[in-house]
């Protein structure tokens, strides 16, 4: 990624908020860290900082007042395309379930090395997802196992659906188009078209009913 990333990170543990703050602040490709204490002065902050538009946002599950799942669509409605990072101590299978169908782009156990935590960042900013080595596997597992009764209105084509599968196994724009020797705008084109063929608003959602559908195997 060519230019330095804003993160806005929203956690009521002041420790834990210092962790993640100098585990960015080692990131060259970081320019910023705003660090807020709940969701409210997180989102009452987007309203008065309008020159302040975060790359990506890093929210906790367990926060005082509105909780981190409660908040994923006031900050989705907020600020369109910015990706949302979960970083919190819950493995319930619930809990990611609905943070990843809410809009959340990335899921990570606050267990993740510092390395992890920047890897993640750098992976949603440029498009991609994350999810946690301790809870993809029965995440995708439960995907896959979930009955095969919806429809696609339109049928993707072979590259979208390589395309698709790739964003499953976590691969992000970049890395896709690397992948296929073609162009991150070419991508970008690709994915979109899986969006409105799929009638979904993220990637997540995008993988989720790719299984649900039978394209994904």
């Amino acid at each position: 990624m060519d230019r330095t990333l804003k993160i806005m990170l929203v956690e009521d543990s002041r420790a834990f908020t210092r962790v993640v703050e100098l585990a960015l602040n080692e990131d060259p490709a970081i320019d910023k860290v705003m660090s807020f204490g709940t969701a409210e002065a997180a989102l009452r902050s987007l309203n008065k900082l309008h020159r302040f538009v975060p790359d990506a946002i890093i929210l906790d599950i367990s926060l005082p007042g509105m909780s981190g799942l409660e908040a994923i669509p006031h900050f989705i409605g907020g600020i369109e395309e910015v990706p949302i990072l979960m970083l919190t101590q819950s493995d319930k299978e619930d809990d990611v379930i609905q943070a990843l169908s809410r809009g959340a782009m990335g899921y990570l156990l606050k267990s993740a090395t510092s390395e992890e935590i920047r890897a993640a960042v750098r992976n949603i900013a440029s498009g991609g997802n994350v999810l946690d080595t301790g809870v993809s596997k029965y995440i995708i597992e439960k995907l896959k196992k979930q009955p095969k009764n919806e429809k696609v209105d339109h049928r993707l084509s072979d590259r979208e659906l390589a395309t698709l599968a790739l964003m499953a196994e976590g691969l992000s724009r970049k890395q896709i188009a690397h992948e296929f020797g073609v162009s991150v705008s070419t991508v970008v084109t690709h994915i979109n078209r899986i969006y409105r063929k799929l009638d979904v608003p993220n990637a997540p959602a995008a993988i989720s009913k790719g299984y649900r559908c039978g394209i994904l195997e």
